[in-house]
């Protein structure tokens, strides 16, 4: 006579969301426990938006050093106007990005945290997090100490670095902007200003090596079609001469 086996204890709902879970987490990870790159379309990548731009000549000219200009004297205009054409921008969309819809900063499969000056690393919704870049921001620009606009006003040891900071925040914001509200940017008919500031930033952050590369990878597909020259239109074929009924024809648009 076979032993009788134990009865399996029913399953739980409990038990169930646990199983699921785990293979949810391990479905998620690759065994070097680094996420696989996100598989979500990027609508900001597709030519019919790219191609979209106010300005189609070469930006490396607006950012490269001037002989006759200061090296922080440029770093600084240019970092004060990115600022405030940045801050400009996402105001355009700061309604529909909200503590609801944004509960944090991310962008692609980025999330970004808050470090205060003590370093306490904070999550935040995207709002709060833009808030705080800005006022920071803000605060950075508008310091005579750390900004001169004097004549003779000399720029503080740390200025280079701080003008990092800056820029590799405003990046974050950039990059939220077109991860989280680009159908909102194109429905106001924005994103050829939006793709065309974009471009210009990341120009002139490369050409100065003001933001590490490795935190701006997340976002190389789009700023490598956005900072390559416009391809120029095919030339299109002369139009054939009218035909004498043709030129009474009256097109409706």
């Amino acid at each position: 006579m076979r032993p009788q086996k134990n009865p399996r204890p029913p399953l739980t709902a409990k038990m169930v969301i646990q199983a699921v879970g785990k293979v949810l987490r391990k479905s998620k990870t690759k065994p070097n426990g680094k996420k696989p790159p996100t598989e979500e379309k990027k609508q900001y990548v597709e030519p019919e938006f790219t191609k979209i731009r106010v300005v189609d000549f070469d930006l490396k000219e607006l950012v490269v050093l001037p002989r006759e200009i200061d090296l922080n004297e440029w770093l600084a205009s240019n970092t004060t106007t990115f600022f405030n054409l940045i801050n400009l921008q996402y105001s355009t969309i700061s309604e529909f990005c909200t503590g609801e819809t944004c509960q944090a900063m991310t962008a692609c499969s980025t999330i970004y945290y808050w470090y205060d000056e003590r370093g306490k690393k904070t999550k935040c919704t995207a709002p709060q997090y833009v808030d705080f870049v800005m006022s920071l921001c803000q605060k950075l620009v508008t310091d005579e100490e750390i900004f001169p606009t004097k004549y003779g006003k000399e720029f503080p040891n740390s200025f280079e670095s701080l003008v990092k900071k800056i820029c590799r925040y405003l990046f974050h914001v950039l990059a939220h902007l077109y991860w989280a509200h680009f159908k909102e940017t194109v429905a106001l008919d924005l994103h050829g200003h939006l793709n065309t500031l974009y471009a210009h930033f990341i120009v002139f952050v490369r050409e100065f090596n003001l933001i590490d590369p490795k935190e701006t990878c997340i976002m190389d597909d789009l700023s490598e079609i956005l900072c390559s020259p416009v391809p120029a239109p095919a030339p299109s074929a002369p139009a054939p001469a009218p035909s004498p009924s043709s030129q009474n024809h009256v097109t409706e648009r």
